[in-house]
């Protein structure tokens, strides 16, 4: 006996609007008992700016920069069927109270729809004062 999961289809269908449109949101995932923040961009997106990200390396980046682009593109005339993945920039990944990794840099990740277990709406962000818990009036 099979225990296939469904995918959520609220992800999908936010993952589909970023695709195929200038959609943009920030979002809270649980994956694995892992906690990912970030905004969802497009797959297109997510493909320029990886490619930016190897373009000025060396002659093999370059190559795979090359690549990204073309991806970029594919992504592009995507006719909007079935999102699989999903794509983040700004993202922290949490694992238990630690610091989130990476703690610093503009970091893309890319997920797949039916491994996550749920979301929320928003994105965690660190706060300055995490340690102070004086009320101001």
């Amino acid at each position: 006996m099979s225990s296939v999961v469904p995918k959520d289809s609220i992800i999908e269908y936010f993952a589909k609007a970023a695709n195929t449109g200038d959609f943009t949101l920030d979002i809270t995932l649980n994956v694995n008992g892992s906690v990912i923040s970030g905004t969802m961009i497009s797959a297109k997106k997510y493909f320029e700016e990886l490619s930016g990200k190897l373009e000025d390396g060396s002659e093999i980046a370059q190559k795979l920069s090359e690549d990204l682009s073309e991806a970029s593109e594919a992504a592009d005339s995507h006719d909007g069927g079935e999102a699989n993945f999903i794509h983040m920039k700004n993202t922290r990944v949490y694992c238990g109270d630690n610091k989130p990794t990476p703690s610093k840099g503009k970091i893309l990740w890319r997920g797949k729809i039916d491994q996550i277990d749920g979301f929320f709406l928003g994105r965690i962000s660190e706060s300055k004062n995490s340690n102070d818990n004086s009320k101001k009036s």
